[in-house]
């Protein structure tokens, strides 16, 4: 028997939540947005026990699918061991445990291994805990951290000294980033303006953890920009970005000289993004000046009074139509670049050698496990270490780190993420459709399932997100084996408005072109039945944040397309959420979305916003997700779709809303609720793709 209650097609029973609360004054619930108000508290917390009331016929499959994921997993986790000057640093996180803790011995001493963080026994006051950075003085003698304990994203910078000083808060609401200088006493970090948006960098000197008063280094007034900080891996420059969605610009501090005030690399250009990163002797510029895919170019150190003279650039890797430059590290010997590949919609890393004359020695792309695959460098603080750690996965390969020996090119593998009970990786599946879209454009569908599955049509979920040039690249997930055992696909649509095809491939998806993204993902729906992989009956759609957008326009577009949507922390508000600066991200957001100050940019937005286009149409089942302290997506965002539909009173399935009234946009920060949250979400997908009554 199905948990969904019969289908009412006029409006809501009297005793539901949206009947109760409604205002007939305010018909598109912006009443929502005042979180002040106890009714707007007391709306949520009815729609959660509507919510309860629905979902317990469900509640033992929960069950069923949390522990299972739990038998699937190693519980008890330890890190990979990273070397630096002085101690060798893991994180081990015991097998009950929420949070991890984080240990060091002497290098060369395993035997005086201790803690020196432990956030479990931090987080033991806390419904919520999220670590922000974390930052060793270069001596290793003191750690900075940020820390949110409530999910509004707003946090707490503590110190200790090492190994088992007393942390103190220093400061109280500041941005998450920390940077050490080099003279061991001057830590940078930044704080938010009234919007949320990182628009200052702040100096703070430490005499033996005693904190001077923070002295600003740098403000952002425009407030489309917001600022980051780091330090290149040669230990020289500390350098600030102050960045738009499109434009950027770098400051650079010695730092071993962290007084000296910045000095900008070059004034901005609107349209150019431009990144840096050092060797002794040369800087390395990533832009995409006159060359919309990205290029390389180096200038001498010794010219760096002329740096704003791009005439004084010399190029080392030119622009490319066929790929789209991500990423370059630099070390001692030479850099690692990552470039992505258009066609084949797959990422690559590149090793470049020099000589003292910096003559190119070396040029070579490293080998790739799989295709398609994720792959990427690991963590590697060392300037001059020749044996790269590589983190590579797949939708059938569990994370897995190598060392790959750049002399040898021997490639060691250091730890491989353990799989348990009785679906194992070798059993999946994993193929690379390509979709038709709207107007012939090819778009990437990944899918995995159960290799003695495949030739037959499955149910599906189908995941997407087209957003912010943010690249889908496979990934392993332990939850998924739930789904997949019991006999579902997971799909991924590679839409326009990622990266996943490069830079083309986001702007392709942006702005005027956003519509793109919402036929891409129907497009992928369609090429999964064509193709005999998919039910066409019992295909589901999930999407978070921004990928709620994609999904929630989708369905306005073809809502008899799914049998049901997951709709988490969903941007669906979308005009009006642009229509007003004074919400966080929203002035930094223009550049992505449009700003509806201007005609034809509100007229774009208005044309897919979800909440915009509602129509009495047979809308499929939905299981809708918000946070209390979310700054990125408001909680009323997913409030106000559930009330609407609900009124409408035209989905063919239940509308169902539910508000963690503890967490932020990421949702729960412990481990196990966080699992718990996701294996609700999964049994509510089994239950909509006619599998609630299947076992692993």
């Amino acid at each position: 028997m199905k948990a969904q209650p019969p289908h009412r097609p006029d409006s809501p029973a009297t005793d539901s939540p949206v009947a109760r609360f409604r205002r007939p004054e305010d018909p598109e619930w912006h009443w929502l947005e005042n979180r002040e108000e106890p009714a707007v508290a007391d709306f949520l917390e009815a729609a959660n026990a509507e919510f309860a009331a629905w979902f317990a016929p469900l509640d033992d499959l929960v069950e069923r699918l949390y522990h299972g994921h739990l038998a699937r997993r190693e519980l008890a986790v330890h890190g990979l061991r990273s070397p630096l000057d002085h101690y060798t640093y893991w994180s081990e996180t015991a097998a009950e445990a929420d949070y991890p803790v984080w240990w060091r011995h002497p290098n060369g001493k395993p035997d005086r291994a201790a803690p020196f963080l432990d956030l479990e026994a931090r987080a033991a006051d806390h419904d919520f805990l999220e670590l922000g950075d974390m930052a060793l003085s270069p001596d290793e003698r003191w750690l900075a951290w940020t820390e949110d304990t409530t999910g509004d994203e707003m946090f707490d910078l503590f110190l200790t000294r090492l190994p088992d000083g007393e942390p103190v808060r220093l400061l109280e609401g500041i941005g998450p980033e920390l940077t050490w200088a080099e003279d061991n006493a001057t830590l940078f970090f930044t704080r938010y303006d009234a919007t949320q948006r990182p628009e200052s960098v702040w100096r703070l000197a430490l005499a033996e953890g005693v904190a001077s008063e923070p002295a600003l280094v740098l403000r952002e007034e425009d407030p489309e920009f917001w600022l980051g900080l780091g330090k290149t891996r040669s230990r020289e420059w500390l350098v600030l970005e102050s960045a738009s969605k499109d434009t950027s610009e770098s400051y650079l501090i010695p730092a071993r000289a962290p007084a000296t005030p910045p000095r900008c690399f070059r004034p901005r250009e609107s349209g150019v993004e431009l990144s840096l990163d050092h060797r002794p002797g040369h800087f390395y510029l990533l832009h995409n000046r006159e060359a919309p895919h990205f290029r390389l170019d180096v200038i001498d150190e010794a010219q760096l009074d002329a740096a704003a003279d791009a005439d004084r650039w010399h190029p080392l890797i030119p622009h490319r139509d066929e790929d789209t430059l991500e990423g370059v590290d630099a070390f001692a010997w030479g850099l690692v670049i990552t470039e992505r590949d258009h066609e084949e919609a797959q990422v690559r890393l590149r090793v470049m050698e020099f000589d003292a004359g910096h003559r190119l020695t070396r040029d070579e792309r490293l080998p790739l496990p799989e295709t398609p695959c994720s792959l990427a460098l690991g963590d590697a603080p060392h300037f001059d270490q020749r044996r790269l750690r590589l983190r590579e996965e797949s939708f059938v390969l569990p994370v897995t780190w190598i060392e790959h020996d750049l002399d040898s090119g021997e490639r060691t593998l250091l730890k491989q993420q353990p799989i348990h009970g009785d679906l194992r990786p070798e059993e999946l599946a994993c193929e690379r459709l390509w979709a038709t879209s709207h107007d012939g454009e090819r778009i990437p569908v990944s899918v995995v399932m159960r290799a003695d599955l495949a030739g037959h049509p499955l149910p599906t979920l189908l995941y997407g997100y087209g957003a912010y040039g943010e690249v889908l690249d496979p990934w392993f997930s332990v939850a998924r084996l739930e789904l997949l055992a019991r006999g579902a696909a997971f799909a991924v649509a590679h839409v326009r408005g990622g990266g996943d095809r490069g830079e083309p491939w986001y702007l392709a998806g942006k702005l005027e072109h956003k519509a793109n993204s919402f036929r891409d993902f129907l497009a992928a729906r369609d090429c999964l039945v064509e193709h005999g992989i998919s039910d066409g009956e019992r295909i589901a759609a999930y999407g978070a944040s921004a990928g709620g957008l994609l999904v929630g326009a989708s369905l306005n577009l073809a809502p008899e397309a799914f049998c049901a949507a997951v709709l988490d922390v969903p941007f669906v508000d979308v005009l009006r959420t642009m229509e007003n600066p004074d919400l966080p991200l929203t002035t930094a957001e223009y550049t992505e979305w449009g700003n509806p100050d201007e005609p034809d940019a509100r007229k774009r937005i208005r044309a897919y916003s979800p909440l915009d286009n509602l129509a009495a149409a047979p809308y499929p089942t939905m299981f809708l997700q918000g946070s209390w302290h979310d700054t990125r997506v408001p909680y009323w965002e997913p409030a106000k779709l559930y009330a609407r539909l609900t009124e409408l009173g035209t989905a063919r399935g239940a509308v169902l809303l539910r508000t963690d009234m503890a967490a932020g946009h990421g949702g729960a920060s412990g481990r196990f609720k966080a699992w718990h949250d996701g294996a609700r979400q999964d049994a509510y997908i089994l239950w909509a793709l006619g599998m609630e009554n299947r076992e692993a």
